[in-house]
């Protein structure tokens, strides 16, 4: 089953696209914030299927290939999880109102997938073409690995980058809402919503994923359909885990430590791999090196293993509790002060109301590491400004 047959393909891509219009046509063409219950039974179903799936390659296509997928779905979900954070600080700083977040994140997950589609048919197009492309995926790799292990940029104003400025200058938007809509008409004429730009935003993080995401599998296995399959099943049901495990995303402060590791090893696991395989001239005269290669049930093992102790330390880290109540008060304070995207002075004032709720939580916790937290995250600056907003519209 090395070569899928197309019959294969082709009911796989439509199982697929079947998953995501049901998921649209059921759950989110009709916007509404889902209940806990509702996030933690699709999230169950999702990787209940993702694991029957990797079932049946185990059954037909036998145990390397099964190890294969496993390995790519971890390291997938993993990495999407990851993404969580930046569609949150995006769907934050744009007040999205919650009802309609759902609509964001299937928009951003489908996104992926066609992103990730094209790296993943561009990367086996390299690798076959070119005897290098291990040593540069493998390379890819480990400096992405370095970059998560640098200190995190805070008070990155996800509402005012670049390629919403360029969107915002040269066509016609609006800074209000009109439900789910992506365009509404303002004075006569048809203007794109925030709806629409908070899409263009997280569109273009989902390409950046994408170029670290693909070479991560590509470390682990060279079998386009089980790229594909591990990739698109790693989406399925990212968006209700994204409101099961809201609360939960800022505990994860190792995150970021335990894909790097993995990173780094997949980035080594490819290098050692592209020596054995070598023909650059200039390495060993162009024969291949005799070195130490890494198979998928141990790369299976360390990822499996590296994920759990990361997730475990992270849940237990009293650092990580405070660090997700200061993080919610600076969510709560950017989203306030993003006065244009508020669809009502309601609105607007219940946004303020969730930050001193936030902020209230924090008395409960150490003084001292919140204080330092506030201020090396910029929070208390951002809370300041937004005590500030409101004493000037009330007085105005």
């Amino acid at each position: 089953m090395t070569n899928v047959p197309l019959w294969v393909w082709g009911i796989t891509i439509v199982v697929i696209l079947g998953l995501l219009a049901f998921d649209f046509i059921f759950h989110v063409r009709k916007a509404h914030v889902p209940t806990l219950k509702e996030a933690a039974v699709w999230s169950a179903i999702y990787v209940g299927l993702a694991l029957l799936f990797g079932v049946l390659v185990w059954v037909f296509g036998g145990a390397q290939m099964g190890a294969e997928y496993f390995g790519g779905y971890i390291t997938e979900k993993a990495l999407s999880v990851d993404n969580l954070f930046v569609f949150l600080i995006i769907i934050s700083s744009f007040a999205v109102p919650r009802e309609d977040q759902q609509k964001v994140l299937l928009f951003g997950i489908v996104f992926a997938l066609i992103a990730r589609t094209g790296f993943i048919f561009a990367g086996k197009a390299i690798i076959d073409n070119f005897s290098w492309a291990f040593y540069l995926f493998g390379l890819i790799l480990i400096i992405t690995a370095g970059k998560l292990l640098a200190p995190e940029k805070e008070g990155d104003d996800e509402a005012d980058n670049f390629i919403i400025r360029l969107a915002k200058k040269y066509l016609h938007t609006t800074d209000h809402y009109d439900g789910d809509k992506l365009f509404t008409y303002e004075n006569g004429k048809r203007v794109l919503t925030p709806m629409l730009l908070v899409m263009v935003a997280i569109g273009g993080t989902d390409i950046l994923f994408a170029l670290d995401s693909i070479p991560a599998i590509y470390g682990l296995t060279q079998n386009v359909f089980i790229v594909f399959t591990a990739t698109a099943f790693s989406l399925m049901g990212l968006r209700q885990l994204y409101f099961l495990i809201d609360g939960l995303l800022d505990r994860l402060v190792y995150l970021n430590y335990g894909l790097a590791f993995i990173l780094g090893f997949i980035g080594v696991k490819l290098i050692l791999h592209a020596l054995h395989e070598n023909q650059l001239p200039f390495i060993n005269g162009g024969d291949p090196v005799p070195v130490f290669e890494i198979g998928i049930a141990h790369s299976l093992i360390v990822i499996i293993v590296s994920l759990a102790v990361t997730v475990v330390a992270s849940l237990l880290s009293p650092t990580g509790k405070i660090k997700t109540a200061v993080r919610n008060v600076e969510r709560h304070a950017i989203s306030y002060l993003h006065t244009e995207y508020h669809g009502s002075e309601a609105d607007h004032e219940a946004t303020y109301q969730d930050m001193l709720r936030a902020a209230e939580r924090l008395k409960t916790l150490d003084q001292d590491k919140v204080t330092e937290l506030m201020d090396e995250t910029g929070t208390y600056e951002a809370v300041q400004k937004a005590h500030a907003l409101r004493a000037s519209m009330r007085h105005g």
